[in-house]
């Protein structure tokens, strides 16, 4: 069985989507990009728009009582490589003891001229 994920302490979903399902132990978090909870862009600073994802990923995850270290995956969309290095230094801020397993991938273009988006998948032992 599904349930929809939802949160107002998040970014809205900007289009037919939720921003995460749970199904069994696991929590799928749709790609993050770093929108405000009024569904704007934080910045075009890419160091800005990585901490607002992680703040909105925070915020789905808490809605089923987890946080960071229960993401199993992650899958990182950058629009220019060439921003690896900056991403990975403040994404690693983020977690501490055992990372997720992660893909970074460098894409043409995102939502709202977004630099980066960020989708991940969590697991939960016991709900």
């Amino acid at each position: 069985m599904k349930k929809v994920i939802s949160t107002k302490k998040a970014a809205p979903a900007i289009g037919p989507y939720s921003q995460a399902l749970k199904a069994g132990n696991f929590i799928f978090l749709s790609g993050q990009i770093g929108l405000t909870l009024k569904g704007e862009i934080v910045s075009e600073n890419l160091e800005d728009q990585v901490h607002q994802i992680m703040k909105n990923i925070q915020a789905i995850l808490k809605v089923e009582n987890l946080d960071l270290k229960d993401i199993a995956k992650t899958i990182i969309f950058l629009t220019d490589m060439n921003d690896f290095v900056v991403v990975n230094e403040i994404y690693g801020k983020y977690f501490n003891g055992i990372c997720p397993a992660r893909s970074t991938v460098e894409v043409s273009k995102l939502p709202k001229g977004a630099k980066i988006e960020i989708e991940a998948i969590a697991v939960k032992d016991q709900f």
